[in-house]
């Protein structure tokens, strides 16, 4: 018995009401019968079709209505399948659109009565919304300039289309995988489409001078993908792949829903092992890993335009929080028709590319009332923000999320408006993570928070130090359950540091791995964004405590939050705590003896709980000082 077939073997003695409901009846059967179901109304909605069979199509019970996923491969959609999109919104949907990021679009507010007219229009111009939900594998993403843009070295398209020949309305896959499968391809130098974030990953790669794709496996929420150290060539992508899917069908988990994505089953058995069985149901010997060629995050950093090597623009609309509607995307079907080759791309963050527009027209283009009404979001704190669903349209949400990005974005952009920068900032409405916050560069997660007063309100946990360029790494956390309303101010703060200490043309994640995480531990930023909030928000003391260009503390915590509370003193009263300090302790030859409310004496503006802080982070006995910025943090929250 195989290492799989043991894993197997362990884990499926019970399989989940999942998976009973899905042996109740083929997924084919239900989607024949879609007219029917349509016409009986939503009271004679069968449970197991509202719970599951639907959503093999694209269809979401909202209670009331629907939430319709559509399929965009590589997204890319031409004039007719735009501007019947959205046809479709306005005329069944309240003239609603979101853009996601797997790079399609969800159309929401349908009635049961519709549903059936709905797939059936969008099917006349191509569109699938099959395989959008439940177990199934996704829409395929890769960099939305593919085959455009100069940084493009392999077309991924065609090979996308090769892929959903494989499963796409196929009804042998469709509801087969123990769990959904996300995958993206990536032919290009810049990292457009978090390719390291799916549970099977191409990405660009050169061996022995011939260009194709190493694979990585495995990505979830809060996980990203293992180097599977394989290198597969063009015309072995789709090998590859139906033998990845089959192996996954065969061996993934089937007990614990929250447990059966694809990580789980190579974390028991061992990425070496499940390669093993891939290369044994394709019967070929993929070759090792070659150099991920992966350089840059987009092409198209910190502009709304950028040229493709066709001598063409292609203009991004910047869609704050991928909210749209159905008569801008006609409208945008429209401009793409008259200015461009009909084309539209979507992107990963949300936003859409109307494409190939010529250089002589451009500012025609520019011109015209879809670009006019959409170019107030063409700064740093929109063109690269992430907002998945929250209250509003999913039942997960514990957070409105996408009015909040959209808000703290204005926000941002009032108070640091920074000049050639470039920041992520992505939210998720719950732990689900589907704004996949923990990749950001800041990261926002919905929770409950309680305010000063104790009242229960809307609030977040902040994640900073995300990285999707030439690696993946998840994002670490600086501040949990903070009200929304006072986690904007953490966040200014950051970015102040961004602004006053970035080089020219970085990004934040560059100047993270260059300054922030190199200078800092992330318990000391935490402090440095709270003690900020104290003295400017609360205390409206309108000082900056600054960090500073080069420490010498080495990230050790206890010599940052001595010379932290230094800064503090010197700050507050304008006189030196110690005449000298050597080693990060005090030369005690002429000791200065304070009290904990010696600040406030120097400073009544200083509340005697701030002045305690400051006073435990000076103790001239080391072993009466404060140890962990955490126990302060806990303290300022008494600050008033």
């Amino acid at each position: 018995m195989s290492i799989l077939e043991k894993a197997f073997k362990a884990r499926n003695n019970k399989v989940n009401k999942v998976e009973t409901t899905k042996a109740l009846k083929m997924p084919m059967d239900v989607y024949a019968k879609l007219e029917e179901i349509a016409a009986a109304g939503y009271e004679n909605l069968a449970k197991e079709d509202s719970a599951y069979f639907l959503k093999c199509f694209g269809l979401f019970d909202k209670g009331e209505d629907f939430m319709l996923r559509v399929r965009v491969p590589a997204g890319q959609l031409n004039y007719e399948q735009a501007l019947r999109i959205g046809e479709v919104a306005q005329k069944y949907g309240n003239d609603y659109i979101d853009l996601t990021t797997r790079m399609q679009v969800e159309l929401r507010y349908l009635q049961i009565a519709d549903i059936a007219k709905v797939l059936q229009e969008l099917k006349e111009v191509g569109i699938s919304t099959f395989q959008t939900g439940v177990d199934n594998p996704r829409n395929i993403v890769t960099d939305p300039l593919d085959g455009i843009a100069y940084d493009n070295i392999i077309e991924t398209k065609s090979i996308i289309n090769e892929l959903q020949d494989i499963f796409g309305e196929n009804p042998d896959w469709i509801s087969a995988l123990p769990r959904k499968f996300n995958t993206g391809i990536l032919g290009s130098l810049s990292n457009s489409c978090n390719i390291f974030g799916h549970d099977c990953c191409f990405v660009l790669a050169q061996k022995d001078g011939i260009f194709g794709f190493n694979i990585y496996l495995g990505a979830r929420v809060g996980v990203q993908a293992q180097d599977a150290d394989l290198f597969v060539h063009m015309d072995e992508v789709g090998l590859f792949y139906q033998s990845l899917l089959t192996v996954f069908k065969t061996y993934g988990y089937r007990d614990n829903r929250n447990k059966n994505r694809l990580v789980f089953l190579i974390n028991d058995v061992g990425i070496e092992n499940f390669v093993n069985a891939i290369k044994e149901e394709a019967n070929a010997e993929f070759s090792s890993a070659g150099t991920t060629m992966v350089q840059s995050q987009n092409i198209a950093l910190g502009s709304n335009k950028v040229l493709g090597r066709n001598g063409r623009f292609n203009y991004k609309v910047i869609v704050p929080s991928g909210i749209f509607s159905g008569s801008d995307m006609m409208a945008a079907a429209q401009a793409a028709k008259k200015f461009g080759t009909g084309d539209i791309r979507l992107t990963y963050d949300q936003n859409l590319y109307i494409i190939n527009i010529a250089k002589d027209v451009v500012e025609e283009f520019q011109a015209t009332e879809l670009i006019t009404s959409y170019e107030k979001f063409n700064n740093l704190y929109f063109n690269d923000m992430i907002a998945c669903a929250g209250t509003a349209t999913c039942s997960f949400g514990v957070i409105p999320n996408k009015t909040d990005a959209i808000e703290m974005a204005h926000y941002l952009n009032s108070e640091i408006p920074i000049e050639n920068a470039n920041v992520r900032m992505n939210w998720s409405a719950c732990p689900k993570g589907c704004g996949v916050h923990g990749i950001a560069d800041i990261g926002f997660e919905g929770c409950k928070a309680k305010d000063d007063g104790g009242n229960k309100v809307d609030g977040v946990h902040i994640f900073v130090g995300g990285k999707i360029t030439r690696i993946a790494k998840e994002a670490h956390t600086l501040h949990k359950a903070l009200p929304i309303t006072e986690a904007k101010h953490h966040v200014k703060y950051l970015l102040k540091t961004y602004s006053a200490f970035k080089q020219k043309g970085e990004t934040y994640e560059a100047f993270d791995d260059r300054y922030v995480s190199t200078n800092y531990s992330f318990q000391a930023l935490a402090f440095y964004t709270k003690i900020n909030y104290i003295l400017n928000e609360k205390l409206g003391l309108d000082l900056w405590f600054e960090l500073e260009s080069n420490p010498k503390t080495f990230k050790k915590e206890e010599f940052e939050l001595f010379t932290f509370g230094l800064k503090l003193f010197k700050l507050l009263t304008g006189e030196k705590r110690y005449e000298s300090v050597e080693n990060f302790e005090p030369v005690l030859t002429k000791p200065r003896s304070i009290t904990r409310d010696e600040v406030t004496k120097l400073n009544p503006k200083v509340p005697a709980k701030l002045s305690e802080v400051i006073y435990t982070m000076t103790h001239p006995e080391k072993r009466e000082r404060a140890q962990v910025f955490s126990e302060l943090i806990v303290a300022l929250k008494e600050v008033d």
